[in-house]
């Protein structure tokens, strides 16, 4: 499989937009965290080669207008992903929570039919494998007592979206915690 970089701008710094031959989105992240991008890929697909190319203008356009506050735009992006069965599972049950809102790892663990509290841990180590950032908005989730837990971009990304985004005061941590339940799982 032929896989392409591009790279645009963002106000959180450049991004590293990985896409297949058909302009799917397979991998996005920081031009800061490089490496972290070529471990995915190597792991993932077996080869972190990758050819320099134009980002596709339909995943750019929709990125660039997520910024400018259109949050439904990252709905149109295209996305492929390569992962284990509860990964892909997770992965899909985040795109499906509402831009301007966040749940809890226990509270997605829940929703995706996991009744042991344990697997908030599991459901955790998936959100943190998310191979597509903020297109597949891992940063939704945060821990149950509203408190920002890891990001695998940084604590400053992950509260920047979520102040972008409206789920968040910008500079404070939410007063009072309210988790969803996702339609669909």
């Amino acid at each position: 499989m032929k896989l392409n970089l591009g790279k645009i701008s963002s106000p959180l710094g450049e991004l590293l937009l990985v896409t297949d031959q058909y302009a799917y989105l397979r991998a996005l992240d920081f031009a800061d965290h490089e490496p972290h991008l070529h471990r995915n890929l190597r792991q993932y697909y077996g080869t972190d080669e990758l050819a320099n190319a134009e980002a596709p203008q339909a995943i750019t356009a929709a990125l660039k207008d997520y910024f400018e506050g259109d949050y439904s735009a990252l709905d149109s992006i295209l996305i492929e992903t390569v992962g284990s069965e509860l990964q892909r599972k997770v992965w899909a049950a985040l795109r499906s929570i509402p831009s301007g809102q966040t749940t809890s790892y226990g509270e997605l663990a829940r929703t995706l039919g996991y009744d042991d509290p344990r697997m908030a841990i599991n459901v955790g180590t998936a959100n943190g494998a998310n191979p597509i950032a903020i297109v597949v908005p891992c940063h939704r989730v945060i821990g149950k007592n509203g408190d920002l837990k890891g990001h695998a971009w940084g604590l400053h990304r992950k509260r920047w979206l979520l102040e972008h985004e409206r789920a968040l005061a910008p500079d404070k941590l939410r007063s009072n915690f309210q988790t969803i339940r996702l339609p669909g799982f």
